[in-house]
């Protein structure tokens, strides 16, 4: 497979609980506020290109300790990990099959590396998984196996992580990694002018990071992110939703990335990085 043919790594938002689902009030031009989300979204698999083989996805919303796990279920069930919203958001469903075949090879892959890794044959799809793929790929019809954090979140094991899974780009899987490059709920509904200048500042940073061409320069930054003056400021209590973005990182190897994606919630950006 030439590296024309190898399939690309996306760092994806996945937004605020079950909102695809939900009504909105609109703004004067008519629209809600994940409109914008939700048209990326719809328009994934047309961007990726192909049809996948099935698709590995690193879920900001699974942290195991001490070590990675792959989920192997045959068919997977559904993990409502969201909290006080409509009846009809619990009965969601997005039925397509697990992959414990792509589980295996995961880990064969990591394991090669020198990583430890666990497998976890009872978890289902979270919503970092199945809110976004129920619009991506609406018709359930590609297997899809979920990778968890460790909760250690540091950068450089996740970025081995993922080198160690590069291998799978060119075997036909979609590397997904779901999580927020914005991710204060604190302030999420508030418009705080100071706070909302804060992340104007980290999104253009991340940007600036992830469409470095140097790996090594991407790596660098990457591993001083909370160096920032106004990273902390967007990740509050913590910053497990931008740490899928250091396995993408990692998977993207020498593939420098661009942002295919920015949407604001009350002003403050959040963005969507592909990397080849």
């Amino acid at each position: 497979m030439t590296e024309q043919q190898r399939f690309p790594v996306y760092f994806i938002p996945h937004g605020g609980g079950p909102w695809p689902f939900m009504e909105f009030a609109k703004d004067e031009q008519g629209r809600g506020p994940w409109d914008d989300l939700g048209s990326f979204l719809r328009g994934l698999a047309d961007a990726v290109g192909r049809r996948p083989k099935a698709i590995l996805v690193v879920s900001g919303h699974w942290e195991t300790e001490p070590v990675p796990t792959l989920s192997s279920a045959e068919r997977p069930g559904m993990l409502y990990d969201y909290y006080n919203f409509p009846p009809h958001t619990y009965e969601l469903s997005y039925p397509a099959p697990g992959s414990p075949a792509l589980a295996v090879r995961a880990r064969a892959l990591l394991a090669a590396a020198g990583i430890d890794s666990a497998e976890n044959a009872e978890r289902g799809y979270d919503h970092g998984v199945f809110i976004p793929l129920m619009l991506a790929y609406p018709d359930a019809d590609v297997p899809v196996t979920v990778m968890s954090l460790k909760n250690t979140l540091d950068v450089a094991s996740h970025v081995a992580i993922g080198k160690a899974l590069e291998p799978l780009r060119d075997e036909d899987v979609l590397i997904i990694a779901s999580g927020m490059s914005y991710h204060n709920m604190r302030q999420f509904r508030q418009a705080e002018p100071g706070h909302v200048q804060e992340a104007i500042r980290f999104d253009a940073w991340l940007k600036e990071t992830v469409e470095s061409e140097s790996l090594e320069e991407r790596v660098s930054r990457l591993a001083t992110w909370d160096q920032n003056p106004d990273a902390r400021a967007c990740h509050v209590p913590d910053h497990d939703h931008l740490v899928p973005l250091f396995v993408a990182a990692g998977a993207a190897g020498d593939d420098a990335g661009r942002q295919v994606f920015q949407g604001h919630f009350l002003g403050k950006p959040y963005s969507g990085f592909r990397f080849g």
